[in-house]
């Protein structure tokens, strides 16, 4: 499966992830980096009324990976060695 598929997939489920009133913590990041380890690209879902641009950007850099999109309060990332 391309990375391209991967993304198609992802854009279809359901978000793999959810970012809850606790905002972004160890525990969160920990567990970003072990789906994309397992999955290469995950859809996460932000559930407060936090900035989702903010909290993607952040997401992604301490987790080291790439952001591919947002859209509304969902964004994806992929690792950097799958893009």
């Amino acid at each position: 499966m391309t990375s391209e598929d991967l993304v198609k997939k992802v854009r279809a489920s359901h978000s793999t992830l959810r970012i809850g009133k606790n905002g972004v913590n160890d525990g969160l990041i920990n567990e970003v980096n072990r789906r994309l380890k397992q999955e290469k690209v995950i859809k996460i879902k932000v559930a407060t009324e936090d900035d989702v641009k903010e909290i993607a950007a952040i997401v992604s850099e301490k987790t080291k990976a790439k952001l591919i999109e947002i859209r509304g309060f969902t964004f994806i990332l992929a690792k950097d060695d799958s893009f």
